[in-house]
């Protein structure tokens, strides 16, 4: 009898909640077969079999947080069945049995066999809830993942033909509002995480705004000519430049040991709203890249994460962490900083109004409102404000921002 314990899928990971589980007991399951789901702080992870066998027991019930190292089920497995189980796991009995003549004398029990489909977590989830065997759809992607929007697809294929797209979409995302919303899995860990950031590090917030006029230019020349770039990757890249020059906002605080810790990685963190909650992947060695290539980084972390698709290296690390939230109409806010960090910038929204250029002319710019929440204890508002009168020149005078560059 083989025991399958809760393991440590990412970095400090001490508990986790059993979402659902993909098998029951009876079951029989192969190697690397899907078992369980489990949320962790971050993300929704899969727990796959270590063998071949039947499923004997299963210990913890779906929705219950148990801590790392607890057993989760038990497997019973055949030694001198293990290779015949595998062999058998791309058989296909039609195929097989196609052109032979067979009585019911003949013919013996095939042994079950099972599909290992690429899909993510919440994926699979989505399949569910609308009763859909996910071995059933069609892969799209190039790589053979299966994705959500191949869900709907199938989904929308087996519905009713008299029924409009409309409705067919409303019906697939159409649920009746909850009296009330579990408080769990990672929308309590960022809770958790929250508070401990609040009432541990003394917030301090520096409001300011910049003028985006110049580089809205440069980007609409740049996307004339071929190449389009988000504002975001100039930002980072500005920030990464001041973040060189005032190395106290790249840091944490060592109370244990008196001490500030000055990186000397500049890792970005992204603050990235998703259906599950808050993820922060993360641009590692930002200093290091173009802009294009963190253009490009954004994007793709970005899109992992509404995806559910972020692997626990990419979330891991970082060392200042930025939130735009300007796209979502924000115009302020006191953002609470990324533990154990020591500063946090929130990029708010762009508007348009009546400026007083550099020969006393009224004209209309595009201006940017920001916010900085630093850690008290570390850094002093003084060296707040050079920090950020720093980026906006970056920002304000893009030419500086390619010298920089060089």
């Amino acid at each position: 009898m083989l025991e399958v314990k809760l393991h440590d899928v990412g970095e400090g990971m001490t508990e986790g909640e059993v979402l659902h589980y993909l098998v029951k007991v009876g079951d029989s399951v192969i190697t690397d077969q899907p078992l369980v789901e489990v949320q962790t702080d971050k993300m929704v992870a899969e727990l796959t079999s270590p063998c071949s066998g039947i499923v004997k027991e299963i210990r913890i019930d779906e929705g219950e947080v148990v801590q790392v190292g607890t057993s989760l089920l038990y497997i019973e497995f055949d030694e001198s069945e293990r290779t015949e189980q595998k062999l058998h796991v791309e058989v296909n009995p039609v195929s097989e049995m196609k052109g032979k003549s067979t009585n019911n004398n003949e013919e013996k029990a095939l042994p079950m066999t099972y599909k290992r489909v690429l899909a993510t977590p919440y994926t699979r989830k989505i399949a569910r809830d609308n009763n859909i065997n996910i071995e059933d759809v069609r892969a799209t992607d190039p790589s053979g993942r299966v994705t959500e929007e191949d869900v709907f697809r199938f989904l929308e294929g087996i519905q009713s033909t008299e029924e409009s797209v409309k409705n067919e979409k409303q019906t697939v995302f159409s649920q009746e509002i909850p009296d009330e919303i579990p408080f769990k899995g990672i929308r309590k860990k960022i809770a958790e995480k929250m508070t401990k950031s609040l009432f541990t590090i003394p917030h301090v917030t520096h409001f300011d705004e910049v003028n985006m006029t110049n580089l809205l230019e440069l980007k609409e020349k740049m996307k004339a000519s071929g190449e389009s770039i988000s504002i975001p990757a100039f930002l980072i890249k500005a920030l990464v430049i001041s973040l060189k020059e005032f190395p106290i906002f790249n840091a944490e605080l060592d109370e244990e040991n008196s001490r500030i810790l000055l990186k000397k990685n500049y890792h970005i963190g992204i603050a990235t709203n998703t259906e599950s909650g808050l993820m922060v992947p993360v641009i590692h060695q930002a200093d290091k890249k173009s802009i294009k290539q963190i253009n490009k980084e954004v994007k793709w972390l970005t899109e992992r994460a509404i995806a559910g698709k972020l692997q626990p290296f990419e979330m891991q690390n970082s060392t200042f962490t930025v939130s735009n939230v300007g796209p979502l109409g924000s115009t302020g806010a006191t953002p609470i900083i990324n533990y154990p960090e020591t500063a946090l910038i929130a990029f708010h929204k762009t508007k348009k109004q009546p400026i007083v250029n550099s020969h006393d002319e009224i004209v209309i710019g595009h201006i940017m409102t920001f916010s900085m929440a630093f850690d008290h204890r570390v850094a002093d508002g003084a060296t707040a404000v050079e920090f950020t009168n720093r980026f906006a020149g970056l920002i304000e005078q893009p030419h500086k921002l390619m010298l920089e560059l060089i």
